[in-house]
């Protein structure tokens, strides 16, 4: 029994990839992808729909449209997803190690050089990484609103999204966003054409998306349990973690304190070591929920600290990674239907405004603070948009922008 099922009769540019192309090119992505999963969804389009080619505007929107709506790191389970849809199970795997391995192992590193980061070279490099993120978020949105507001119509769903996440604040904003986007392309744009079938590629069976719902059922609800019973360390980070990664919707800083809770509250780790390993993970590439590694390796398990570690990376992305795979199967069918594409033409616009709301916070107001770096962020939007730079020029050049304001 395999585990999904592909078209057979795709175009020649569609057709599968291999595990090892999807680890060459999201290893590339967790090396240079800085500035949060609002930044990686840029990187993520330019890469692998705008350069490589692996699905439509119309797929990876949908893809992220979906992961918005689910608990977890929103990045990682696009990362995830692509790589599922590329080649398979084993591309799915190939993307996560590949995009998560370079942050963690940084992580696992900086008790030995956290020092560097104190000074104005530290501090100024950090500054340059949040300009790049204002350029990449600023050319994601430019380019999915070309897309995805064509009309006045869908133009008006993306400024009513912005208006929600603002009013409302968080992750009920965003989610707040997306359904009132979803609900007015059901009303207003079920004329949109049918989505081409050859643009997911690889998708889970059904019966295994519900398999997947229920192991997450089983694990959330069942761990806690086994916890009382079972007393072991490891289970415990695990346990702590995969409530934390169970009930997070969107990622990045919004799993800080239900992380602060489960370690910090607990005793196990110091705020202060806390503090100073949530800083770090500013300054590492790929996703911000690496963090779970360094609090895995800093928790007194009694095992090796690579092992706690490990443990508590698995804990935190698997609850997203088996929603994932419990959503793509219904999600591939349902979006055939007249409703289903204006729904998800209404969210893709919202996931427009969505994008432009983070644009502004936090990352345009934690990076734009005098007009120099306003500066230099045109600079890095401009390179990308109008000289096709690839990103790992602009983290090069901003970087080193970022240091040398810090000596102006």
């Amino acid at each position: 029994m395999s585990f999904a099922e592909r078209p057979t009769n795709l175009p020649e540019e569609h057709v599968q990839g291999h595990a090892l192309e999807v680890f060459v090119a999201f290893l590339k992505l967790g090396l240079t992808s800085f500035g949060g999963p609002i930044a990686h969804l840029g990187y993520f389009r330019e890469e692998l729909v705008k350069r490589r080619k692996w699905l439509s505007e119309e797929a990876y929107g949908d893809l992220v449209a979906l992961c918005q709506f689910l608990p977890g790191p929103a990045s990682s389970q696009v990362g995830f997803g692509l790589g599922l849809m590329r080649a398979g199970p084993l591309g799915a795997l190939a993307a996560f190690f590949a995009f998560t391995a370079p942050s963690a192992l940084l992580l696992f590193g900086f008790a030995y050089w956290a020092s560097a980061f104190d000074g104005p070279v530290g501090m100024g490099l950090i500054h340059g990484l949040k300009l790049v993120a204002v350029a990449v978020v600023a050319q994601a949105v430019w380019g999915m609103a070309r897309n995805f507001c064509a009309d006045q119509l869908r133009a008006g769903l993306a400024v009513l999204a912005v208006v929600l996440v603002v009013a409302l604040g968080g992750a009920g904003g965003q989610i707040a966003a997306i359904v009132a986007g979803g609900l007015g392309g059901f009303l207003f744009c079920r004329s949109e054409p049918k989505a081409d079938v050859h643009e997911v590629l690889f998708a889970p069976r059904r019966r295994f998306g519900l398999l997947a719902v229920v192991l997450f059922a089983v694990l959330l609800f069942g761990l806690p349990v086994l916890s009382e019973w079972i007393v072991d360390p490891l289970l415990g980070v695990f346990a702590s973690f995969y409530h934390s990664g169970s009930l997070v919707f969107g990622g990045g800083h919004v799993v800080l304190p239900l992380l602060e809770a489960e370690v910090v509250g607990t005793g196990q780790v110091s705020e202060s070591s806390f503090l100073a390993g949530y800083g770090a993970t500013q300054a590492v590439p790929g996703p911000l929920f690496t963090f779970a590694g360094y609090l895995g390796a800093e928790m007194p398990t009694g095992y090796a600290p690579w092992i706690g570690a490990c443990v508590a990376l698995i804990g935190i992305f698997l609850p997203g990674a088996l929603l994932l795979i419990a959503g793509l199967p219904y999600w591939a069918v349902l979006r055939q239907t007249p409703s289903a594409r204006g729904i998800m033409a209404g969210a893709n616009s919202a996931v427009v405004g969505v994008l432009g709301a983070a644009l502004y916070s936090p990352v345009w107001t934690s990076a734009i603070l005098e007009a120099k770096d306003f500066a230099a962020a045109l600079c890095g939007f401009v390179l990308l948009v109008s000289f096709k730079s690839p990103p790992w020029v602009v983290v090069v050049l901003l970087g080193l922008t970022g240091i040398g304001f810090a000596f102006i």
